[in-house]
């Protein structure tokens, strides 16, 4: 191996890490508000990539039906709720309106949109708005109500989610993987290295959400609540911080940032339905680097990652995958001999 082929194999790997960076933050967030170990963070990605795959093909992704099936048994779910509370039959009907509203407004687009040609950032956009709301809507229906039930208990229920999402992916796109057109197709030359506009975008996207999302955790108060029922549920709570808001917001911004991540790297490599499980995989490697509570940590072991895959690849590119995965076992070892708890926690 030269200079040149390292300088390639270094730029390669931040371009992963960039990505598995993102991923990386999104399980800290979810972790650290909900105690919820998100294994379905790479369904959001697959999804996002798909749904645009689907609307580039003029056709109506099946997410927007997902979107609207949850939506309605969310809303089904909370009115009985309100129903057996005994709240007023008014109340119950603004709120079942209101929950409806947006994935409603969603659907309707998306049904207008899909067999039009619309520009690339406009499907893109779409895209976002048609998979942001599924990881709120998950929540309501597969978390909050088991918001209290040891870290165990969330974990598995991540597992059914996962194999649920997976199996929805399928049905609704196929077996047949789908590569999007890049956002820029120009290529910048620095000697050996070709640093391709798809590739540049990914660092700018990704810086620009990171510093997005350090502004807004020390910024808006929405951030600081979030920040607060990381610190102490029960405290935050206590403080009139609805720690189910709180759930919910944090799924939205997974969802969100899986979406956005599906739509970077689908002009790189080819999606199919359960790609985005290896890749979340990897993300939830690096958050581990970071013990699910680090974000500088998480993100310099998503770089880690990054680099440890492009460069595994090279030398034995039939075990980059187990090389990566296994880098995950001296971790978990070293942070359970210096960590100094022994509860479930």
């Amino acid at each position: 191996m030269d200079l040149s082929i390292a300088g390639i194999l270094l730029l390669d790997g931040a371009t992963s890490g960039a990505v598995y960076a993102l991923l990386a933050l999104a399980l800290v967030l979810v972790f650290a508000v909900t105690r919820v170990i998100f294994i379905p963070q790479g369904e959001f990605v697959a999804y996002g990539a798909l749904t645009l795959a689907m609307l580039q093909m003029g056709k109506l992704p099946g997410t927007v039906w997902l979107l609207a099936v949850l939506a309605m048994l969310a809303t089904l779910r909370d009115a009985f709720a309100a129903v057996r509370a005994g709240q007023p039959a008014g109340r119950i009907a603004r709120d079942a309106a209101r929950s409806l509203a947006g994935p409603a407004v969603v659907a309707l687009l998306a049904l207008w949109a899909a067999p039009r040609q619309l520009p690339l950032v406009l499907q893109s956009l779409l895209a976002l708005a048609i998979v942001t709301p599924l990881g709120p809507l998950v929540y309501r229906l597969a978390y909050r109500p088991l918001a209290d039930a040891p870290v165990l208990v969330l974990l598995i229920v991540s597992v059914g989610v996962h194999f649920a999402l997976t199996g929805l992916g399928l049905l609704f796109f196929g077996a047949e993987g789908f590569r999007n057109p890049s956002f820029w197709d120009e290529r910048f030359r620095a000697g050996p290295l070709v640093l391709s506009g798809q590739a540049l975008i990914i660092f700018l996207v990704s810086a620009a959400l990171i510093v997005g999302l350090g502004l807004f955790f020390g910024r808006t108060l929405r951030g600081k609540a979030l920040r607060a029922t990381a610190v102490n549920r029960l405290g935050a709570r206590l403080m009139g911080i609805s720690t189910d808001g709180a759930g919910r917001w944090s799924m939205g911004l997974a969802a969100f940032i899986g979406a956005l991540s599906g739509l970077l790297i689908g002009p790189t490599t080819t999606m199919f339905y359960d790609t985005g499980f290896l890749i979340g995989l990897k993300g939830f490697v690096a958050a581990i680097f970071g013990g699910l509570a680090s974000y500088p940590g998480a993100a310099a072991g998503a770089l880690f990652v990054g680099w440890l895959e492009s460069f595994g690849s090279f030398w034995a590119s039939a075990y980059k995958e187990v090389i990566v995965f296994t880098m995950i076992l001296p971790v978990l070892l070293w942070r359970s001999v210096t960590h100094g708890q022994t509860d479930d926690e």
